[in-house]
């Protein structure tokens, strides 16, 4: 192509810059043509109407009125039986502690999370009665908003110290504990591999960390390498991507819905060999598991520093409120600002507090209540093993196990509908138990229909034989 030139004009000094036309001139048909049609395109573009009224005619008074009179609108919710298990409640007069009054009937409680005895323990309730003269009943306000108190502080650090971490972080709320730490860490691209059999708080902290999930089967260490392997040959392939990925496994420490431990150790190898993080959730293991009730790290032996995080609810062993996340401090401090339910919640009420300090001072001087709660609940797992009928499910040294049927009628509600009646049959004779409860469509993998027995120190041996003799007495009656 030429250049612009510049020429002389008479005698004029000044310089005059002439673009060459001659390449335009040279320029193919095609070219010319093409840019032609782009230019009406782009006129057309300008002057068109981005939408046509929809020709129609007018409709009189009376089909108005006769459509308006045919509309039916859907309903907000989908219809639901009267008799739905949801919409029946057992109601609970007085503290579930050893002994709960439901529907105005004292019963043997088998039902409550109250493993280590603590809802109605003396020391406890005073710690929170004098907390609540202090502090008043809640904080109405977030912990970044006037919400941290000093029994907050004294808290965290309690928890730390017991679970022998750098630190430790306390939510209001047990739920939102896990569900709030998943998404503070593993964000939309990075990869978390979890177990199939993972609560449902795992699963919603899943689903808020838009993150890409791979399950694998439940405590199978080898489908979790399989898993493992084929992301290591992608990651090869794509190294690239590979490094601004993060890697999570997440498990229970003891499954909420099976009642079994996962293999801690093979998970810990997996993770050094392949260059995974490790989540653990304590809810159901803590209080309860190892020698002075920190878990299932204490109960296998493991390093605590291998797990990059610890979560677990306080509403089972400690029977108060809330939960936290404990490990080192630079990975707590991150949810201090990224934590939804931490930055956006109420802080948990200064008694709560107090009654879980409270419950953590009666851990640490007397050990020997984890010793009990184990040797009671492989009383209970042995009481039910003669049950016609059912099956039990779980560990022996599990403090909530599951009874499910030997053989399913092939219909969920009416599996639901028989465990039910053995519940009611049992509630009778003043034996509490309970049906485990999910949402059957936001479950990702629906366990069967179980009854969970609740084992606490407080069950005497003739507590036990009771209940097991009256569940025997149920499922031949139901059963046969």
């Amino acid at each position: 192509m030429g250049s612009p030139q510049v020429v002389r004009v008479g005698n004029n000094t000044s310089a005059r810059l002439i673009l060459n036309t001659w390449p335009l001139v040279c320029a193919p048909a095609y070219h010319l043509v093409l840019e032609g049609i782009l230019i009406l395109w782009i006129i057309r573009l300008l002057f068109s109407k981005t939408y046509k009224l929809q020709e129609r005619s007018d409709l009189t008074e009376k089909e108005k009125e006769d459509l308006i009179e045919e509309w039916q609108p859907e309903p907000l919710v989908p219809p639901m039986s009267k008799d739905h298990p949801s919409l029946n409640y057992d109601i609970v007069t007085g503290p579930p502690s050893h002994k709960i009054i439901v529907n105005g009937k004292e019963c043997i409680n088998f039902a409550s999370f109250n493993f280590l005895g603590f809802l109605d323990n003396e020391r406890v309730k005073q710690k929170a009665l004098t907390s609540l003269r202090r502090y008043g009943v809640g904080t109405c306000g977030p912990r970044g908003f006037y919400g941290t108190f000093d029994v907050h502080l004294e808290l965290e650090d309690r928890l730390a110290k017991f679970m022998k971490t750098e630190e430790a972080i306390i939510y209001s709320y047990g739920f939102a504990t896990i569900a709030s730490a998943i998404p503070a860490y593993s964000k939309r691209g990075d990869i978390v591999f979890v177990d199939e059999a993972a609560c449902f708080s795992i699963q919603k902290g899943l689903q808020a960390s838009r993150s890409f999930i791979k399950y694998f089967k439940h405590n199978d260490m080898e489908d979790l390498e399989r898993l493992l392997k084929e992301q290591e040959i992608e990651d090869q392939r794509n190294p690239r991507k590979a490094r601004v990925t993060r890697r999570f496994i997440i498990v229970e420490g003891l499954y909420i819905n099976t009642a079994d431990v996962c293999p801690l150790p093979d998970l810990v190898k997996l993770k050094y060999k392949y260059k995974v993080r490790i989540f653990l959730e304590e809810s159901m293991s803590f209080g309860v598991l190892g020698e002075h009730g920190r878990g299932v790290t204490e109960h296998f032996g493991v390093n605590i520093d291998d797990i990059d995080l610890i979560s677990a609810n306080m509403e089972n062993a400690v029977a108060s409120i809330g939960g936290f996340c404990c490990g080192r401090s630079f990975v707590i401090d991150h949810q201090r600002l990224s934590g939804q339910g931490y930055c956006f919640s109420a802080s948990l009420p200064p008694m709560l507090a107090a009654a879980a300090i409270e419950a953590l001072n009666i851990m640490e001087e007397d050990p020997e209540i984890f010793a009990i709660l184990r040797e009671k609940c492989k009383h209970v797992h042995k009481a039910l093993q003669e049950s016609p009928g059912v099956k039990v499910i779980g560990e022996a040294y599990a403090p909530a196990l599951h009874l499910q049927l030997e053989r399913s009628s092939g219909s969920r509600d009416t599996d639901v509908k028989m465990l039910r009646s053995i519940v009611d049959y049992c509630l009778e004779r003043q034996i509490a138990l309970t049906l485990a409860r999910y949402l059957d469509k936001e479950e990702r993998f629906l366990p069967p229909p179980s009854i969970r027995v609740v084992v606490t120190i407080e069950q005497t041996e003739e507590d036990i034989e009771k209940a097991a003799s009256c569940i025997r007495e149920a499922a031949l009656a139901i059963l046969k």
